[in-house]
Formats: C-alpha cells, structure tokens, sequence
C-alpha cells in the first residue's frame, strides 16, 4: 500500500494551487510517481500521451486532466 498524497507532496510536484485543486489530485487516489508523471505531461515534459506503446494510467490522466483545467482557467479556480 502506498501512502496518500499529502498537501505538502502535491505542491511540492507542481507548486502553488488552490484547495480545491489539491483536494481534486488527492481525491485521485494517484501516488507520488503518478502525480510527477502527470506533471511532467502537463508541462509539455513527457509523451506518455502520444506513445501508442505505453498510455497514461487513469489516475495519471485524471491528475493530467485536473493540471491542464488549472493551468486553463486559473483565475476561476483560485
């Protein structure tokens, strides 16, 4: 079993967001590995989304999901 995310974990990966989106990333259920996995995707790091061998779990694209939405429309989320 691994450990939930915390607070702490989240902005540590992707630095400042709102309580509300932290509480959506934790709801998740993804581990520390999915949410820096997410992040890099969000950051135009990684292409797990465009890799036919390989896709993103559903925690990651969940947590993907959740970053681009943020990333958006900040100014509504804050």
């Amino acid at each position: 079993m691994t450990a939930r995310l915390t607070a702490e974990n989240i902005k540590g990966v992707v630095g400042r967001l709102d309580d509300v989106t932290i509480a959506e990333i934790a709801a998740t259920g993804a581990t520390l590995s999915e949410l820096e996995e997410a992040a890099a995707l969000a950051a135009g790091e990684s292409d797990v989304m465009g890799d036919l061998r390989r896709r993103a779990t559903p925690r990651v694209a969940a947590v993907y999901d959740i970053l681009r939405t943020a990333a958006v429309a900040p100014e509504v989320r804050e």
